[in-house]
């Protein structure tokens, strides 16, 4: 359990995230993840950094429960602060990133594909925000990288979801695949960028981020004001209460 770093092919590292039993990660994993994808992109030998998940989901989001257990904010603090490192370090990692995406990709997870370069996608992967059901707010910064800004907008105020055919339609996943075909197809992407020139695809990395219209870091740490809101207020805890309740439609 937890982050590990491998290498399956020259010039390209494999991330692993391995939270059973749905990848919803404590604090401590996502700064873990933080510091895998950061040192994996930091190595001159990799050229290409795949992001992928054990489980029958890539990423739930937060562990809701460790905030609950927590009497104050600490919790809080530490998810908002860890989601915002892990973003950023795939982001900012200095070498192209590939998403390999199976089963369910929702909250924090929306987070880590929408700032990767590029996405493989199992066909039974779906994406969605559930945050306003959850008591929160954020990663709508990278849900719009996913889709249009209104069918970004429904997906964010019904906390629906979306498939991966219909993200590979609107042009944000690369490949959609079978599952048992999805590490293969990540990797031999990630493989086709490695045998790129290093210094090349780094300077290209850092360029393509340079023309960014958006800067992803500000604005998700804007959102972020507002989840910390919500929580100061008790809207968080009224909502985040009724979270896995029966009776809750």
């Amino acid at each position: 359990m937890g982050v590990s770093t491998s290498d399956p092919d020259q010039g390209v590292a494999l991330v692993t995230v391995d939270f059973p039993p749905v990848n919803a990660l404590p604090v401590k994993g996502w700064y873990a993840l933080a510091d895998a994808v950061r040192a994996a992109g930091r190595d001159p030998a990799v050229r290409c950094v795949v992001l992928a998940a054990e489980g029958r989901g890539f990423n739930a989001g937060v562990d809701i429960k460790e905030m609950q257990r927590d009497p104050g904010h600490g919790a809080l603090i530490g998810a908002n602060r860890g989601c915002f490192e892990a973003f950023a370090a795939v982001y900012e990692c200095e070498v192209p990133v590939v998403a390999a995406v199976q089963g369910f990709c929702l909250g924090g997870g929306i987070g880590l594909v929408g700032n990767a370069d590029a996405i493989v996608a199992a066909d039974d992967a779906t994406f969605g925000l559930p945050e306003l059901d959850r008591g929160a707010l954020g990663a709508a910064t990278h849900l719009a990288r996913l889709v249009p800004q209104h069918l970004m907008r429904a997906l964010y105020y019904t906390s629906r979801t979306v498939t991966a055919a219909e993200l590979h339609a609107h042009g944000s996943v690369w490949q959609v695949v079978p599952p048992a075909r999805l590490r293969a197809a990540a990797l031999e992407l990630a493989a086709e960028i490695a045998r790129k020139d290093g210094s090349l695809i780094r300077l290209a990395k850092a360029a393509i981020n340079g023309i960014d219209p958006v800067d992803v870091r500000r604005s998700y740490r804007f959102e972020q004001g507002f989840t910390f809101e919500a929580n100061l207020s008790g809207v968080a805890d009224r909502v985040r209460d009724t979270f896995g309740r029966k009776d809750t439609p």
